[in-house]
């Protein structure tokens, strides 16, 4: 049965740099505080599980690298986690014993590449789908590898479909089209710029999409990263190195919860679902607003793999 109404809640926290166990602790940990206010839908912020490298540059300069950055990727990597794996266990677990929908980026290990990844689990502790970040920005480049377009990922549920689009992807038109055309109604942005462009980029998203926008970022410490790496930011362990901005938007632009730009806190709304309706009305951008006689989007979904392995026809099969 479709819902008309329903609360959700985005997480504004930092995470437990290049600690998989203790991140994911934390995230049980605010999942229950989410729930017990009642959120059905709780999104966490980009690369909550492992942590957002931020500050770090890894000893990288063009043309060369140096040892210690070589170790500090290799702790970078020991700490992403497997997809499925025991993390997401745990994850799917607390999504089951809350009843909610689940939406938290980590960064996720296959083979001997990161990546920076969205999961998404459903109030039965099933983990429905993921989606890797086509994108990464500048130096995360070399640290993440790419995602291809078999992630693109919504997951239907009562409430509207939920989809994530992450971070400067959401700069990306044809992506942003893409998930349009996906009837997105719960367009969740999990991010790590905390400038003040953002709101407005997430107001204009939510009123071309005419989708509720949830945006997450983390607030974190430059404290909070082992010294076991180099975090070239700030002067002091005292000092800000993301300072949230976590919002949620309705289809019309209205801000209706945040931004806060000074603690970890977790920002509720209670969302009236048939405002999508309402928005769609004059503007549908992959409807009635579009004109496929001029302008078509081709999207490849499908998986890109370096490998393609063919089998040899056995006796039986050639005869």
């Amino acid at each position: 049965m479709k819902e008309t109404t329903v609360r959700v809640a985005v997480v504004q926290a930092g995470s437990v740099p290049f600690d998989s166990r203790s991140g994911v602790d934390k995230a049980i940990g605010i999942l229950a505080e989410a729930a017990g206010m009642g959120a059905k839908v709780v999104v966490f912020p980009e690369a909550f599980i492992t942590g957002y490298p931020k500050g770090l540059n890894f000893g990288l300069v063009v043309g060369a690298r140096d040892p210690v950055g070589r170790e500090e990727f290799r702790l970078y990597m020991d700490a992403a986690i497997d997809v499925p794996g025991p993390e997401t266990e745990r994850l799917g677990e607390a999504a089951l014993v809350h009843g909610c929908y689940l939406v938290i980026g980590v960064i996720e290990r296959e083979g001997g590449t990161c990546y920076c990844t969205i999961l998404f689990f459903a109030p039965d502790g099933l983990l429905v789908g993921k989606h890797r970040k086509l994108m990464p920005t500048a130096l995360e480049r070399m640290i993440w590898g790419f995602g291809d377009g078999s992630t693109l990922t919504v997951v239907d549920s009562p409430y509207g479909r939920i989809g994530s689009v992450i971070c400067w992807e959401n700069y990306m038109p044809l992506l942003r089209m893409a998930m349009y055309s996906k009837q997105v109604a719960l367009y969740c942005a999990p991010t790590a710029d905390d400038r003040d462009t953002w709101l407005p980029s997430m107001q204009h998203i939510a009123l071309e999409g005419r989708c509720f926008v949830l945006t997450a970022c983390q607030f974190i410490r430059k404290r909070e990263f082992p010294t076991t790496v180099r975090v070239l930011l700030g002067s002091s362990g005292d000092e800000v190195l993301m300072r949230g901005g976590s919002a949620i938007i309705s289809p019309l632009g209205r801000v209706l919860a945040g931004p806060c730009f000074d603690s970890e806190t977790i920002l509720t709304a209670d969302l009236d679902l048939n405002d999508l309706g309402r928005a769609k009305f004059d503007f549908d951008v992959a409807g009635h607003y579009a004109r496929p006689d001029v302008f078509q989007l081709i999207v490849n979904e499908a998986p890109m793999v370096p490998v393609l392995t063919k089998h040899k026809k056995s006796d039986s099969e050639t005869l």
